[in-house]
């Protein structure tokens, strides 16, 4: 099976991947597969499957004062991303982060999936602003610290300093990108600068942080290409299906909503919020699509059915 590198630079028409979760704590996989199985219709290139830490809960204790416990809400993700392989035969891509896991944790994520045959991996830093069962400082700071590992572990090199055969098939990986800036970027020549760090690492692809203007893509890809990175780029599109996504979206990550897609959806009623967003992803996707992505990446938490119309729309095969 390829890696989904090796897919993106051998496009030359635009396709689509989507990005899933694993189920919560005690979940089944059966509605995800589900959700899956629709979207494969259209033939996604890959699918991309989410990761994270512990978090922490408060109980009552029998002192009467709060007691914290670290929980991990959605754990599974190399065991799905093994899950779907198997059963759709499409390229899968488990995310690794640093945020939340020692780098003894994530050699045996890299032990497990090398088992699995899994070879595609997505690596980020995640979150930095949760607290976590694994104290930060036991935990890779960056990204590139992630890619080293994983660099490593590629040639035979593990993190005890033990050196074992090499795997026969090496890990490849993506990375991401902010058309928008990073939030804890100073500007976006420090951004940049830093994933063309990654990319010089051997990152062999981006894939972008959700936006919802097409010209900061546009912007951000020709950024990227005059600083020297000639890997795909990969735009990461999540459609609006609530009024309250106008405020929690650009807090969380840093991207503006257009004035116009604002007013229409302050105006709409609560029922044509969802038709709204939709037909603002089919136009984004659209327009991506014919100005020479290799794929488009849809974020389908909450919106599988929103993301199956655009799909039927643009990337059905005739």
């Amino acid at each position: 099976m390829p890696t989904v590198a090796e897919i993106l630079r051998g496009r030359t028409q635009a396709g689509f991947s989507i990005e899933v979760l694993p189920p919560l704590k005690g979940k089944g996989t059966e509605k995800l597969m589900c959700d899956i199985g629709r979207l494969m219709r259209f033939s996604p290139l890959f699918v991309n499957i989410t990761i994270h830490h512990s978090e922490p809960v408060y109980e009552p204790a029998e002192s009467g004062t709060l007691r914290k416990r670290f929980v991990r809400k959605r754990p599974g993700t190399v065991a799905v991303a093994a899950a779907i392989h198997n059963k759709f035969g499409v390229p899968t891509v488990p995310h690794i982060i640093c945020q939340g896991f020692t780098p003894e944790e994530t050699e045996y994520s890299l032990i497990d999936l090398n088992f699995l045959g899994i070879h595609d991996l997505f690596l980020l830093r995640g979150d930095n602003d949760k607290e976590s069962l694994v104290p930060r400082e036991l935990s890779h700071k960056h990204a590139t610290d992630l890619i080293a590992q994983v660099n490593d572990f590629n040639r035979g090199q593990l993190i005890d300093g033990v050196t074992v055969d090499a795997p026969v098939e090496k890990f490849s990986f993506g990375v991401a990108g902010y058309p928008e800036k990073h939030a804890e970027a100073p500007n976006m020549k420090s951004d940049i600068d830093w994933l063309k760090r990654k990319v010089d690492m051997g990152a062999e692809y981006v894939i972008t942080q959700l936006f919802y203007d097409n010209e900061h893509f546009y912007r951000f890809r020709d950024s990227v290409v005059a600083a020297g990175i000639n890997v795909p780029i990969v735009p990461g599109l999540k459609p609006l299906s609530r009024k309250a996504q106008l405020n929690i979206l650009p807090s969380v990550f840093g991207t503006e909503i257009p004035q116009p897609l604002v007013t229409a959806i302050t105006e709409a009623s609560d029922e044509d919020v969802k038709a709204i967003g939709r037909d603002h992803l089919l136009a984004q996707a659209d327009d991506l699509a014919r100005n020479g992505v290799p794929c488009v990446h849809f974020y389908t938490l909450g919106a599988v059915d929103t993301v199956c119309f655009v799909a039927s729309e643009i990337f059905a095969k005739p």
